[in-house]
């Protein structure tokens, strides 16, 4: 994964006044975007543990063989590379994650043939098979969420949107 293209940009005189003169409301944990964000990530993360414990995965794990599914059905496989830009996770992230899984019999881990900097990764028949039994799991996590479906579509798209700008 890449840093990130956006930086912040420097504040214009007038902006760093506006700051100056307001700190102390610019520095409220309840005036900040991210916080939010942070924490409603962290407990749905939170939320899928019971209904991924029986299948065997992490909250990563899970997110990676959603990918794997989804490819399987078309192109196959992807690379380590491939995986840590759909997911926004690094390599050093995603190694360790994909080696549980490989000795799991989830996945399997191949050097490319026409690149050895390559790693592949496919789904295994057990890594296949774990598609069914993981189907309902995002109906039930949206039963907790407490969002109209319209609601959660808007909220998807704004995540979305911030995640291209900040990308």
């Amino acid at each position: 994964m890449t840093a990130p293209a956006h930086t912040p940009r420097q504040l214009t005189a007038e902006e760093a006044a506006f700051a100056r003169e307001h700190e102390s409301d610019l520095l409220r944990l309840g005036n900040q975007l991210c916080f939010p964000l942070y924490a409603a990530s962290k407990e749905v993360v939170r939320a899928y543990q019971p209904l991924l414990q029986p299948l065997g995965l992490t909250y990563t794990q899970y997110l990676v063989m959603m990918v794997l599914w989804e490819r399987d059905r078309g192109q196959g496989g992807a690379t380590v590379r491939e995986l840590g830009d759909r997911l926004y996770l690094d390599s050093g992230t995603l190694t360790p994650v994909l080696a549980k899984m490989d000795a799991a019999g989830l996945v399997e881990r191949r050097r490319s043939v026409r690149d050895a900097r390559v790693v592949d990764v496919s789904l295994t028949d057990q890594g296949r098979e774990l598609e069914h039994r993981a189907a309902e799991v995002p109906l039930r996590l949206g039963s907790c969420v407490g969002l109209s479906s319209d609601e959660a579509s808007q909220l998807k798209g704004l995540l979305l949107k911030v995640l291209a700008s900040l990308r």
